[in-house]
């Protein structure tokens, strides 16, 4: 779990830098849409980024193969879904719109593993 931890740590940190740069050092260079997505982006990472820690702590009490893969599910998706918008919005590599949805669909399936809890906590 020592990598998770570090992940934790580093996607917290990423998501409230580029949410302060998006409302402050960025609003007067960017379009309204970028900023919008770089928002979007930094929002889904700091609320997965929770879920992770959460998983993290709970692994740490009652360990489990279902956390640990929801955790790294979450953690996949973070980087696909936000670090797709970053890429995007930073270098306007059109690929990038592709990566998203993955990510997205990974955030969907990391909450739905969770079900596996409710079976067996």
């Amino acid at each position: 779990m020592k990598k998770i931890w570090i992940f934790i740590a580093l996607s917290g940190a990423m998501a409230v830098a580029i949410g302060a740069m998006s409302a402050h050092m960025l609003k007067d260079v960017l379009e309204i849409k970028d900023i919008a997505r770089l928002q979007t982006a930094a929002t889904y990472q700091m609320y997965h980024t929770l879920i992770v820690a959460m998983l993290a702590v709970y692994y740490q009490y009652k360990p489990s193969q279902a956390v640990k893969q929801s955790s790294w599910i979450f953690s996949i998706g973070i980087v696909l879904f936000s670090g797709s918008l970053y890429l995007y919005t930073f270098s306007k590599i059109h690929a990038m719109v592709f990566i998203t949805p993955i990510g997205g669909m990974l955030f969907i399936l990391g909450w739905l593993s969770l079900l596996r809890l409710a079976k067996n906590p």
